[in-house]
């Protein structure tokens, strides 16, 4: 898989097809860009990423804000007949394609059906649940999590090659910024495909609860990070008591989905 994000590699097995065969979205193949968890909801709003054959021929990376709905020349992607914007599409004959993209605020909770569609036709509809969706934006295990006052990631120190990184301090009013996507409606809404483009802060219409090490922190803020299309942000003060180390899981829940556990930050006093 590809980090809508961060742009690691991950391996997603997906049969191969020949070229120029029509697109094919794999059953259970539309998943959290973010978390790739399998079998979750994805939520309106959030990044997404789309698995399958034949769905580009070619690699190509959104350059313009708002997002364009079309990539590679001739590559869409609709839910519900809803086009997407697409962050990114890519063609591999080996491991099979991906598609992300931004799945449109204007999509239902419920059950959509996803279709991508480019110069060799249309892939037959495939049904996707539409509903809360968090997760967090990771390098591996390690979350996209960072000081508000140095913009340095919570990582142990030195463990991240060319980066400076410090564990996240116990009780620092200045917060740690987390990065998420799939934490539902803002307020006031933001538009498809673009970033803010106000002064406004859009907060969640819900505050997810946070955990560090299962210990609940103090959400400070949740809503739209301005800089990223799809990207959420959540500031919190990580609670006394917390237990400190180099790999401490750091938890969303947001009507009642938790993110996986496996990722984790550094934490010290």
């Amino acid at each position: 898989m590809r980090s809508i994000f961060t742009g690691a590699v991950f391996i997603f097995s997906s049969a191969c097809a020949l070229f120029g065969q029509t697109p094919v979205v794999a059953e259970g193949g539309v998943l959290n860009g973010a978390s790739f968890v399998k079998g979750q909801a994805v939520a309106p709003g959030s990044l997404v990423s789309i698995f399958g054959t034949n769905l580009a021929s070619a690699n190509a990376l959104a350059n313009s804000i708002p997002i364009s709905t079309t990539l590679a020349n001739s590559v869409t992607v609709t839910f519900n007949g809803v086009a997407a914007p697409l962050l990114g599409v890519f063609h591999d004959p080996v491991n099979g394609d991906q598609i992300n993209a931004q799945l449109p605020w204007e999509v239902s909770n419920g059950t959509a059906n996803v279709v991508v569609n480019n110069s060799n036709g249309s892939s037959a509809p495939v049904g996707v649940n539409i509903g809360p969706s968090p997760g967090i934006f990771a390098s591996g295990t390690q979350a996209i999590a960072y000081g508000n006052s140095d913009g340095i990631i919570a990582a142990a120190n030195g463990s991240i090659p060319g980066l400076t990184t410090h564990p996240a301090k116990i009780n620092d009013p200045a917060t740690l910024v987390i990065l998420a996507t799939g934490l539902g409606p803002v307020n006031p809404p933001v538009q498809t495909g673009n970033i803010v483009t106000d002064n406004q802060v859009h907060n969640t219409t819900t505050t997810p609860t946070v955990t560090v090490g299962n210990v609940p922190a103090q959400v400070v803020f949740s809503g739209m990070t301005p800089q990223f299309v799809g990207v959420y942000q959540i500031n919190i003060i990580i609670a006394p008591g917390t237990p400190t180390g180099d790999a401490i899981p750091l938890q969303i829940t947001m009507s009642g989905i938790t993110t996986p556990s496996n990722i984790t930050i550094a934490v010290s006093n």
